[in-house]
């Protein structure tokens, strides 16, 4: 660290609240890769929809099609946050198609057993759960990348059309595989599958990003998993935004789980019935995308998460209470407009506040809490629709749901758009007599202030927030202490795991924010800090 202040970079200019949906396509490069993402995740379903059906005459059917589920989505949970390491690590376009080529080859494996008739359960559970591993490494990978593709501006959009791309493959998907599998068979969906991957692999070839200037070393995998677990347990903001998701998703997901029960037995309604219950949800989600700019503009993020929290939980009520086929299909279309418009402003949000470093890990926590709260949530209220009815359930979750929004004031969003996010290095590169190495640790940082009594008050405000930036880009311990011999000294001590991590905070993992935090601090101060670094030895006196 140094004690020499930088002029504060200008915040960047708000976003246009009103700009398109649409407008990200007009990027080539981002509209090929959403066109093919698209594609991939239609495949998904297909996929889905067809290794399910491949089980449904074998013994314990129930079972081994729920399995079906849990194979392609746990993977999720376990992997996504080390899957955001890899991101944050490396070259973010090679690691999609390495990946992408992964799962096409088991994709062409599992097409080829079927056609043979050698899929067993067990064989294809396994070969579904691969094909998650790929997913929970391209999740977040692939939406790091949007940042560099969209103007900042388009973030928003961008996040909205991926939404959009999901609710669509979740309404087109299972349709066209059943077509398929009735009139061509199961082989053909897992073709079709890994069609769509290697689609998705051509297109990351084909696109050629300019390499990015002076980028730093790739972290070591175990440093960087505990730097991004460090991150969000020491941003308010992030953990917050989880907690939200995690508290609208665990009763919301009631509607997925619940839903096929909802078309057979309340409504009597066959599978295409079910086909078109999915696409009012579809429908909404499309007006989600068009009306979502028009709603954040006359919406905060707290009131807009809570209009989506009730109408959603009348949904709910709706569905329980009133069996009619109609109602329940215009029903769904406001339910799919504030499932895409939550998650979607969750999701941009993070993308917005997240720094480049840690971005993809971020985003992996984030992907964590959205799969295992659907995994969780849909055991639980399927659990219970057994035990008490299906329509206890639904309303049961419909007064989950309105008892999360009524914790909103209590535990809002918190407010990050005036805050800034732009990169910044107020600390030039440490000058030392000794260079140590660079994974030598612990290191400990000592900063020397001389505070004034009439300006100590002051300086106490802001070590609370002090603290949490010297923890989030790479502290594991800190204090602030009083210097006995001179009271006017304030020496604020934090402990780095390695003098690597100290040197990324002098180069990468600061904001505007932390830049903004460093500047006030140092004006409080009469003198220039003192800075000294203490580096470990061995027990023979050398430095380490």
């Amino acid at each position: 660290m140094s004690a020499q202040p930088v002029p504060q970079t200008a915040l960047p200019p708000a976003p246009d609240e009103q700009t398109s949906t649409w407008s990200p396509l007009r990027n080539g490069v981002f509209r090929l890769l959403w066109l093919a993402v698209l594609g991939s995740q239609v495949g998904t379903w297909m996929q889905t929809v067809g290794a399910q059906w491949l089980l449904v005459d074998r013994p314990n059917a129930a079972a081994l099609v729920s399995l079906v589920q849990t194979a392609g989505t746990l993977p999720v949970v376990l992997l996504a946050l080390p899957a955001g390491v890899l991101a944050d690590s490396l070259d973010r376009r090679r690691l999609l198609i390495w990946v992408q080529l992964f799962q096409l080859t088991v994709g062409v494996l599992l097409t080829g057993l079927t056609m043979a008739g050698q899929t067993t359960p067990a064989l294809l559970l396994t070969l579904t759960f691969a094909l998650g591993c790929g997913m929970a490494v391209t999740g977040p990978t692939y939406q790091a990348v949007i940042p560099e593709l969209v103007p900042r501006h388009e973030i928003r959009s961008a996040a909205a059309l991926g939404s959009l791309g999901v609710n669509l493959a979740r309404a087109v998907g299972p349709a066209l595989a059943g077509v398929l599998v009735a009139h061509v068979g199961v082989a053909a969906v897992f073709g079709i599958n890994a069609a769509t991957l290697l689609v998705f692999a051509v297109v990351l070839l084909l696109w050629r990003p300019q390499p990015p200037q002076d980028a730093p070393l790739p972290e070591p995998f175990l440093a960087a998993m505990r730097a991004g677990g460090r991150y969000v347990r020491h941003s308010p903001a992030v953990r917050r935004s989880l907690l939200r998701i995690a508290v609208f998703i665990l009763p919301a997901v009631s509607l997925w789980a619940l839903l096929p029960l909802v078309s057979s037995q309340r409504l009597g309604m066959d599978a295409s019935g079910y086909g078109l219950l999915l696409a009012a949800v579809g429908v909404g989600a499309v007006l989600g995308a068009l009306v979502l700019p028009r709603l954040r503009a006359v919406l905060s993020d707290n009131r807009l998460l809570a209009a989506g929290s009730l109408t959603y939980a009348l949904v709910l009520t709706l569905l329980a209470l009133v069996p009619e086929p109609v109602v329940a299909a215009v029903a769904l279309v406001p339910a799919g407009l504030c499932w895409m418009a939550v998650l979607t402003n969750a999701s941009a949000e993070l993308q917005l506040f997240l720094p480049r470093w840690v971005l993809a890990r971020g985003l992996g926590t984030f992907l964590s809490v959205f799969f295992g709260g659907q995994a969780v949530g849909a055991f639980a209220w399927g659990l219970l629709a057994d035990r008490v009815g299906l329509v206890p359930a639904l309303l049961a979750a419909a007064a989950v749901t309105v008892a999360g929004a009524a914790t909103i004031p209590v535990w809002p969003l918190i407010d990050t758009h005036h805050l800034n996010r732009d990169p910044a290095a107020p600390w030039p590169q440490p000058q030392l007599a000794v260079e140590p190495d660079r994974f030598a640790g612990p290191v400990v940082v000592e900063v020397t202030y001389t505070i004034t009594a009439e300006d100590e008050p002051a300086f106490l405000s802001m070590t609370d927030a002090l603290r949490r930036s010297r923890m989030r880009t790479g502290a594991v311990q800190w204090g602030v202490f009083r210097a006995g011999e001179s009271p006017g000294h304030m020496v604020e001590v934090y402990v780095v795991p390695t003098w690597d991590e100290h040197l990324r905070q002098h180069s990468g993992r600061m904001t505007g924010a932390d830049e903004e935090l460093n500047r006030r601090v140092i004006a409080l101060s009469t003198q220039p800090p003192t800075v000294v670094h203490l580096l470990p030895v061995d027990r023979g006196g050398g430095q380490r």
